[in-house]
């Protein structure tokens, strides 16, 4: 089994979203469902994935999320990298 970080973008408001989960498609469901958030509740996207990375260890994820989560050094490198993939 493997487990992921990964960042997911809302289509119409643009919010970002960092998480871990050790399965994507059952993850992206939950953060689709309707009514779950303030900021997206009423608008019309959806969030779809940007980028994800897998890990064999489960430690490993928590590991990456938090130094993403926490160090925003990490996390602003990552959104160079991706930004022609940004919605």
């Amino acid at each position: 089994m493997f487990h992921y970080v990964y960042l997911i973008q809302h289509t119409d408001t643009k919010e970002k979203y960092l998480g871990r989960t050790d399965d994507l498609t059952q993850r992206l469901k939950e953060h689709n469902a309707r009514g779950k958030k303030a900021t997206t509740r009423n608008s019309q996207g959806e969030w779809v994935y940007v980028y994800a990375e897998a890990f064999r260890h489960k430690q490993d994820a928590i590991n990456r999320e938090s130094q993403l989560k926490n160090h925003g050094a990490g996390k602003r490198e990552l959104f160079k990298r991706l930004e022609n993939s940004l919605v």
